[in-house]
This record gives C-alpha cells, sequence and structure tokens, in this order.
C-alpha cells in the first residue's frame, strides 16, 4: 500500500537527496513537493525542486512555492551558503527547468491534499515549519485529518548543528516550530538525534561518478560539496538528515521513538531554537530517538544509486 505524501522542501543537498528517494520509492505516492525559504531562497529551492524533477523524469510532480519568511519574525538565519553552495544546491551544472511551480501556495496545497484524502496524507517536512503552520492557521480542519506528520528538525538529547542549542530547521523558524509541535497534530520529530548517526561515507562518491549516468554524476557533483562542508567539522563523510524523513514513513521500522513534551525556545537569548523536552508534561509529539542506521542506509543507496 502505498503512502501518499506531500514533501515540504528548502532544495538543499540533502533534501535533492531526499526527492530522489522518495519519488523513486513504490512505497509512496507524492502528490506534490511544496518549497519554503531556508537552505537558500524559496525562489532558489522552488527552481532547484524544478530542475531535479526535470532530471528524474518526474515532471508530473507538482511544485508549489510558499513561505518567503518566517511566520512571525524577520529573517534570523541566512542562506547556508558555505554548506549548500551559492545555488542551494552545491552549484550544480543542471539547466534552468522548462516547467514551473503550479501557482498554488504551498500551505494552500497542503490543506487542500489533506481535505481531500482525509486520514491518508502524510505530510513530511523537511525544511522550516512555516508552510504548516500557516496551513493550520488557514485550515484548522486539517488537524484531525491529516494521516501524520514528519518533521526532520530538532535535537532533543544531543547539541545544535546551527547554534551549540538549535538545530537549523527549527531555528529557521523557532514559533512556527512551536505552534506545529503544540497544535495536536500526529507528529514525529526526527531530528539530530537520530540523523547523525546515518553517515554516508565518503566512498560513496567513487561508486556514483563510476556508475556513470546523468543522476549519479549530479549526486557525485552535489554530495561531494556537501562532505567537503562535513569536512571542516573533522566528519568524513555526510549525514542523511532529510532522507531519513522520508525513510521513516517508507519503513516505520527504521527509527524507534519516544512520545515526549517538547516546546521550542522562542525566547530572544542564545537558546531561541532549541527543542526543550519537558519530562512532567503529558507528551504532545513522538521523537526519535534510535534509528537501524546500517538498513536505512542500504534501502536508501538501493533507490539513489
Amino acid at each position: 500500500m502505498t503512502e501518499k505524501v506531500i514533501l515540504d522542501v528548502d532544495t538543499g543537498i540533502d533534501d535533492a537527496m531526499a526527492i530522489v528517494y522518495a519519488a523513486r520509492a513504490s512505497e509512496i505516492e507524492l502528490l506534490g513537493l511544496t518549497t519554503c525559504f531556508g537552505n537558500t531562497s524559496v525562489e532558489g529551492a522552488t527552481r532547484n525542486t524544478l530542475q531535479l524533477l526535470e532530471l528524474l523524469g518526474r515532471e508530473d510532480i507538482p511544485v508549489s512555492m510558499g513561505a518567503h519568511t518566517p511566520w512571525k519574525r524577520g529573517h534570523l538565519k541566512e542562506p547556508a551558503v558555505h554548506i549548500h553552495g551559492e545555488d542551494g544546491m552545491g552549484n550544480h551544472s543542471l539547466p534552468l527547468p522548462k516547467i514551473e511551480p503550479t501557482g498554488k501556495h504551498a500551505a494552500d496545497v497542503m490543506a487542500e491534499n489533506v481535505l481531500r484524502y482525509p486520514g491518508e496524507v502524510t505530510l513530511i517536512c523537511v525544511g522550516s515549519l512555516t508552510n504548516l503552520a500557516l496551513a493550520i492557521e488557514k485550515e484548522p480542519a486539517i488537524i484531525e485529518k491529516v494521516k501524520r506528520v514528519v518533521v526532520m528538525g530538532g535535537a532533543a538529547t544531543v547539541k545544535g548543528n546551527i547554534t551549540p542549542h538549535a538545530e537549523a530547521n527549527i531555528y529557521t523558524d523557532p514559533e512556527a516550530a512551536d505552534f506545529v509541535f503544540q497544535s495536536g497534530l500526529p507528529v514525529t520529530m526526527v531530528g539530530l538525534d537520530v540523523t547523525m548517526q546515518t553517515l554516508l561515507p565518503k566512498e560513496q562518491l567513487e561508486e556514483w561518478q563510476n556508475i556513470g549516468t546523468p543522476l549519479s554524476g549530479f549526486l557525485y557533483q552535489i554530495v561531494g560539496f556537501y562532505m567537503n562542508a562535513y569536512l571542516t567539522q573533522g566528519i568524513n563523510g555526510c549525514a542523511l538528515h532529510d532522507p531519513l524523513a522520508v525513510g521513516a514513513v517508507i519503513d516505520p521500522a527504521f527509527i524507534k521513538t519516544k512520545p515526549m513534551h517538547i516546546r521550542v525556545d522562542c525566547s530572544e537569548s542564545e537558546t531561541i531554537g532549541k527543542t526543550v523536552s519537558l519530562p512532567g508534561e503529558a507528551p504532545n509529539i513522538e521523537v526519535a530517538l534510535e534509528v537501524d542506521a546500517e538498513r536505512f542506509n542500504q534501502h536508501f543507496l538501493s533507490l539513489v544509486n
């Protein structure tokens, strides 16, 4: 049985890997891709997404552009040029896309699909949660009608990656994340607690180079750029952050979760964007704390190679 999915992205390099993974998984029916600011501008993320779909021959998947700015505040985070490149996708060489976005706002597309298929749609959000916060605000009925929401973001038991306290996607729009976590939506948080265990080794680059297809050449180029950023932190490889959120929908057994009460620090202090666990409170979301990294990595590579 396939899962109906909307994949919300800020298409940088790990988003690109997640899109390839989702587009090639027989377990997933991609109803659409929605875009947001984050790794790059929303315009850049939309262009990158369209270019990638053309490379995959999946022009049938509609792409809808979403938020340009955070939900309730000005920008906290600049595009991550040192990690994702000037264009947000490893300074790749894909031609400009011929296909165009739908013209509908991402938040409307999320809400429309959830209401059209009540109880069937999974939202996978691998950027900020701005589009989802806007969708709830516009159409609160989706809270009861969505199947579930899988979020790549947060760090419940480990340090952050954009500050010592905060993970990048949550930090990008803390208010939106806190609103989503408190909304009553069935959220699973797939954060740095597990994604940092899914390291793709540098040897994979050589394999992609040897395969010699347009897609493998593209992955060799962009993931090589990404791994160079990791190397500056002493890590020989890269984490499959966004692909793991997709993997958790393809096969929920890839991760083990624990119900927790998570709030997002929205203060103006150095801890802004921190996902704070409140043990005495009733759980509001599921948090992934364990991952079968070897089995997940093998499955990911079996579809993207």
